[in-house]
């Protein structure tokens, strides 16, 4: 028997921002209750090393009705942020990637990939549009966001 395949999701926004400055956004994870869905964060451990926000660093974001573990596990300055979610959904082997473009013209393209695998058989289908949702709402709001601090920024 086969194994079933991985679950893919993908997200995309555009931003007249750029990238750093969707980028200090995206990896501030203090910054996400301010400007996305999720209505709390907690840095659950500091990276180790200069960087607490770095690799290894263990972040938590909060709604009503969950609170989901991440572990930043790639950073790359103004062009990626990379993590795997520890717990807190019904998923096994997620992993993000959130690659920042530099836009023609300007601006910033958003891609929010993340591929996993769900934990109860025959529920794959609600957490791939589930998630697809999800990703698509915070790619937006963090495009949003890094708009109105650049504006802010420059006035």
């Amino acid at each position: 028997m086969a194994d079933k395949p991985r679950l893919r999701v993908e997200a995309h926004a555009a931003s007249a921002a750029p990238p750093a400055a969707v980028f200090a956004l995206l990896r501030d994870g203090a910054t996400w209750p301010t400007w996305s869905l999720f209505t709390g964060f907690q840095l659950e451990r500091a990276a180790p090393g200069a960087d607490p926000l770095g690799v290894g660093a263990i972040r938590v974001f909060s709604t009503s009705v969950s609170h989901a573990r991440e572990q930043v596990v790639e950073l790359i300055p103004d062009r990626r942020l990379s993590y795997v979610l520890l717990s807190g959904l019904p998923m096994a082997n997620y992993r993000a990637d959130v690659d920042l473009t530099p836009a023609p013209g300007g601006g910033t393209a958003i891609a929010w990939r993340a591929a996993f695998d769900a934990k109860a058989p025959g529920t794959g289908w609600f957490w791939r549009l589930f998630m697809s949702r999800i990703l698509a709402t915070v790619a937006r709001q963090l495009a949003t966001a890094a708009e109105a601090q650049t504006k802010t920024a420059l006035a």
